[in-house]
């Protein structure tokens, strides 16, 4: 199947009870038994739920992937990955990295011992040095969060491969309309679902997809152990939320498309990131991996201090300034103090996430009413 097609159908029949078109939300936390441990497959919610296992055998078919697992958050897959490892592992991510990641990679997981590596990772080469044989983890994020960074999948792939590495990627900046890791040699690909799979900010959930049956026993007894999985309404919430996925993302792009066009020739925008253009690094690898470009974009004002920028950020009318990325309404974020305050200043600023740096999630509202709103608030 197609991608629309396999986002409307993957994994979901019609209910065999009533024949039902939309898979039903079950409301339950526990299942009958005939007889102790003969069951119809489900026993007790925190587990299997028919609503999740219809998502996520959704979400496995997105990335062209075997398995799919579902989870209350974002964060919440994360951690069921790094819960992977043990003490005295390694892992090797980026230097600019979802705020999130890093406040639970350094503030959780360096106190039991895993050791992490955060590096420059558009030169996939750049990886090489710091592996070792303690090194079990490479997770990156491409498009990075937030200055867009590209990263060659397919070529950090290959490094881990030859030294029996895990690879997981971080997919949510793009979608798995326009990227799908796995098929350039990722082990693991890691959604906040929260973002484009719900597109519709209503809902918070993460996911995992993957091939490997080993590796999936594994992350499945950690999802069930410890208990970050998502309730039947979440889960259909967004399943019908994916529904609309491919429609939404040609909306996002060509919209994304047209707003970074307006700010490369704005005269009060220094730097401007887009994976888009010709000149912006790695783009070349952005246009072989990805299908489109996406609606993020991120920039920052001329001479603009940290006043000023917390001013521009909150005149916007039809741009909303909340934190999240995604959905169908535009939003705009000040990475600084939202998504990557838990960052070090030297850290953020060496990486680009500076004072004056915004980032916009381009929604699906009509261009005119966007580009004028811009045009209002940058003055």
């Amino acid at each position: 199947m197609k991608f629309g097609t396999k986002a409307i159908h993957a994994g979901q029949e019609p209910d065999p009870t009533t024949g039902a078109v939309m898979t039903p939300i079950y409301q339950t936390s526990t299942y009958w038994q005939k007889t102790p441990g003969d069951n119809k497959g489900y026993e007790y919610s925190r587990g299997t739920n028919p609503t999740r296992k219809a998502l996520e055998d959704c979400l496995a078919a997105l990335e062209n992937a075997k398995h799919g697992l579902a989870f209350s958050s974002g964060l919440g897959a994360t951690d069921a990955v790094m819960k992977l490892l043990l003490p005295g592992d390694e892992v090797i991510t980026g230097d600019d990295l979802y705020g999130g990641s890093y406040r639970m990679f350094t503030k959780i997981f360096a106190n039991f011992g895993i050791k992490f590596h955060f590096l420059d990772m558009s030169k996939p080469e750049n990886i090489v040095p710091y592996i070792n044989d303690k090194t079990k983890l490479i997770w990156i994020e491409t498009p990075t969060n937030p200055t867009m960074k590209i990263i060659d999948i397919e070529a950090v792939a290959k490094i881990a491969k030859a030294k029996n590495i895990l690879l997981c990627v971080d997919n949510t900046f793009a979608s798995p309309f326009l990227q799908n890791p796995i098929d350039l040699g990722a082990d693991i690909v890691m959604h906040s679902a929260t973002k484009y799979l719900g597109g519709h900010s209503d809902v918070v959930m993460g996911a995992l997809m993957l091939n490997d049956d080993e590796l999936y026993k594994k992350l499945w007894f950690i999802y069930n152990a410890t208990g970050a999985t998502p309730g039947p309404q979440d889960s259909f919430l967004v399943l019908r939320g994916i529904k609309t996925l491919h429609l939404r993302m040609k909306a996002h792009c060509e919209n994304g498309r047209q707003i970074a066009q307006y700010l490369k020739t704005h005269p009060k925008i220094d730097k401007l990131y887009w994976p888009g253009f010709e000149d912006h690094p790695n783009h070349d690898i952005a246009k072989k991996q990805m299908r489109d470009f996406g609606g993020m974009i991120s920039f920052t004002v001329k001479g603009a201090t940290l006043e000023d920028t917390y001013k521009l950020a909150g005149s916007f009318k039809v741009f909303t300034l909340a934190e999240s990325l995604g959905g169908v309404e535009s939003l705009i974020n000040h990475p600084v103090s939202m998504t990557h305050g838990s960052i070090p200043k030297e850290l953020r600023e060496k990486a680009g996430v500076v004072d004056s740096l915004l980032r916009l999630s381009v929604g699906v509202e009509d261009i005119e009413d966007l580009l004028e709103d811009l045009k209002q608030a940058l003055g």
